[in-house]
């Protein structure tokens, strides 16, 4: 054994609303269980406050200070501004590109950029824009116009260009010049009303892994990204592949969070995900929603039904079910965020689907311990459902009430595998 494995390790998790912490002996036995809610404005006074609360027990038995792993997802969801010709192609597209790269769409603009739709555009604080525009082939005045506006302006998110490639080399230049970071990819309207999101997918989904960890500003940032050096998606996969490893089996983890929701297929040494960064139980709920009535999930009764609940969720993101029925909203909720990131997983990666041995429901909202019996609704939600009912077929599905999958994913990401496996083992397979 290496020192390292000799020791207790603090698993923390930060989320875009609460932190989480586990204390895992070195032989992955599990110790206990600490959160806090994530600080705003100092993500490290959250993070200090549960490691503290979570690590006095390991550290009084042993003697020896316990290892520090962390990961995070503080950022939440890619907020995406889009930006092209044609209203409802633009938005189209935009909604398009989003899904499963970990982004959300705040804001469409079509048409040339006056100094007022700039002022609109940085007043949506977005993490990045989308620059679209022209077909192949079509006159490239407007990206490149769109493209000086945005390269002048007090503005300094990062650019996907994904425009006439024509105007491509020239829109690039002007963009990079201004000391920004910009992202070229095919053109995702070459024209006739053909929509090709992949590459710029692709270039979203790249950028919100850096975005994920979040923990920024001049204050935070250095100690931060000491600390945390996986993202917790990252980490989650880790453990999905462990988890597929153990079971000799393709593996499907579904990780409802607040503001994002994440699905994994893992099966040997691959593993693939997905981010729904419209997807949540909190700050994204109102996704929730919308995505479900797209879907065809939820009709417009229980749509009206759940809006209040919806609203209150997107105000009130620290809120804790305290009766039956708050929690029975909660659950009903995640259900349909986990059917919707399901078919959208399925959907980009169609063999996520074959052959599954388990599957994995990860989140808050499976922690609640069940006290009222609901979560047995949540499977059959999942199970029911006529888009994954095949896939899901007579497959086992184990709930994530200890949180063990994103610690036992950053003790596989930090060569302590069997730590990681005796705690799935133990608290999710046993």
């Amino acid at each position: 054994m290496t020192p390292s494995d000799q020791a207790a390790a603090v698993c923390l998790d930060v989320g875009s609303t609460w932190t989480k912490a586990v204390l895992v002996h070195p032989d992955g036995g599990l110790a206990g269980f600490a959160e806090h809610i994530t600080t705003t404005g100092d993500v490290l006074a959250g993070m200090d406050a549960a490691v503290r609360a979570v690590s006095a027990a390991g550290s009084r038995k042993s003697g020896v200070e316990p290892q520090l792993l962390a990961c995070s997802s503080a950022g939440g969801g890619l907020r995406l501004a889009v930006i092209g010709s044609e209203k409802l192609l633009t938005t189209e597209a935009g909604h398009r590109v989003a899904c499963s790269a970990g982004a959300h769409v705040v804001h469409v603009h079509a048409g040339p950029l006056e100094p007022a739709d700039v002022r609109l555009l940085r007043g949506t604080r977005p993490g990045v824009v989308l620059l679209l525009g022209g077909g192949e082939g079509d006159d490239p005045a407007a990206l490149l116009h769109n493209a000086s506006r945005l390269a002048s302006a007090r503005i300094r998110f990062p650019v996907v260009l994904a425009g006439n490639s024509a105007a491509r080399e020239d829109a690039l230049a002007l963009l990079a010049g201004s000391g920004r970071t910009v992202v070229a990819c095919d053109n995702v309207l070459p024209g006739g009303g053909e929509i090709v999101p992949g590459p710029a997918r692709a270039a979203i989904a790249e950028l919100y892994a850096r975005h994920a960890l979040g923990g920024r500003g001049p204050a935070v940032a250095p100690r931060f990204r000491r600390l945390v050096r996986v993202a917790t998606p990252d980490a989650v996969g880790h453990a999905a592949t462990q988890l597929a490893r153990i079971c000799g089996a393709r593996v499907l983890l579904v990780d409802v969070g607040c503001a994002t929701t994440d699905v994994h297929s893992a099966l040997g040494d691959e593993g693939r995900h997905t981010v729904e960064g419209d997807l949540g139980v909190r700050a994204a709920a109102g996704g929730v929603l919308v995505g479900a009535q797209t879907e065809g999930i939820v009709d417009p009764v229980e749509a009206d039904l759940l809006g209040p609940t919806v609203e209150r969720m997107a105000s009130e993101v620290g809120y804790v079910p305290r009766d039956a029925g708050s929690a029975a909203e909660d659950r009903r909720i995640a259900a349909l965020a986990a059917v919707v990131a399901v078919r959208r997983h399925l959907r980009t990666h169609a063999d996520a689907g074959r052959d599954l041995g388990l599957v994995v429901l990860s989140g808050g909202v499976f922690r609640q311990r069940d006290p009222w019996g609901g979560l047995a609704a949540v499977e059959s939600t999942l199970r029911s459902d006529p888009v994954v009912a095949a896939a899901l077929a007579d497959v086992p599905v184990v709930v994530d009430a200890d949180f063990t999958v994103a610690p036992a994913g950053l003790l596989a990401a930090h060569g302590r595998a069997g730590a990681a496996e005796s705690l799935l083992r133990d608290h999710l397979l046993g």
